[in-house]
């Protein structure tokens, strides 16, 4: 018990085992264990580009194309990954505990994934949607029509064709036959307002908001954790390293997702 850790998740345990309504944001550490690319930053080059340069509107209308090739690429990439420890443990705490409301700044689906499959082995198929995130950055997989709006659901593109498909060629919008683009936020681009609503409403009713894997430098995501302080709840930061949420966080946990969430939540 001497050890400061233990006292830490101890504590951070005792506030959320409190708590009647309880926010979790995630950011790209939760995972990293599951081998998710961040795509961005040092390394993050795909054929010259990075994806500052890709992932915008901007270039969607240049080159449509290099675009979705890119993003065929990334989705074959993230396919092979498996949702991991903290994943799971999140699905558990959100299908175990009425009030729980998961939101995530990833684009993976692992969160999706992880419920649907914590669901079947708690033998509740039915429910695997409360443990279903708010996506803020959208879905890698989805898809929906860059002129009208129209969500198209899952359209394969393969990677490994597009380079010799006309624009011509790719996938079009059923309703209106304008060009289908992946269904996430690009660069430049404003966050779905349901969504963010959503998001924002959990965090400012919550007792305590869990942070787990986020640099907490991207907004509006960055800001959700202070609608739970402003309340009066508590902040539970897990991360490796140092946020500019730390100062403010009731208890900070250095570590990875995959160790110490489980270890707070099962």
């Amino acid at each position: 018990m001497s050890d400061p850790t233990h006292a830490a998740i101890e504590r951070a345990r005792s506030l959320i085992d409190a708590a009647d309504r309880i926010v979790v944001l995630t950011g790209a550490g939760v995972s990293a264990e599951s081998g998710v690319p961040t795509f961005r930053g040092a390394g993050g080059l795909w054929k010259t580009f990075r994806a500052e340069e890709l992932a915008t509107p901007g270039a969607f209308a240049r080159d449509p194309r290099l675009v979705w090739e890119w993003y065929a690429w990334r989705r074959a990439l993230v396919s092979e990954c498996e949702p991991n420890a903290a994943h799971f443990a999140l699905a558990r705490l959100a299908l175990s505990r009425e009030g729980t409301t998961l939101v995530t700044q990833n684009v993976d689906g692992l969160h999706a994934r992880a419920a649907h499959e914590v669901a079947d082995e708690m033998a509740c198929p039915g429910d695997a949607t409360r443990a279903m995130p708010l996506e803020l950055h959208g879905d890698l997989f989805a898809t929906r029509c860059n002129d009208c709006g129209r969500d198209a659901g899952e359209v394969t593109v393969d990677a490994t064709s597009i380079t010799t498909k006309s624009v011509a060629e790719l996938p079009r919008c059923a309703r209106c036959g304008g060009l289908l683009r992946p269904g996430v936020v690009w660069f430049g681009e404003s966050l779905d307002p349901g969504v963010l609503g959503a998001a924002t409403a959990a965090a400012e009713g919550a007792d305590v908001a869990l942070v787990v894997g986020t640099s907490a430098l991207v907004h509006p995501a960055a800001g959700l954790a202070a609608h739970t302080l402003a309340r009066g709840g508590a902040l539970i930061e897990v991360n490796p390293d140092a946020t500019p949420l730390s100062d403010r966080a009731t208890v900070a946990l250095r570590g990875t997702a995959g160790a110490i969430v489980p270890a707070l939540v099962d």
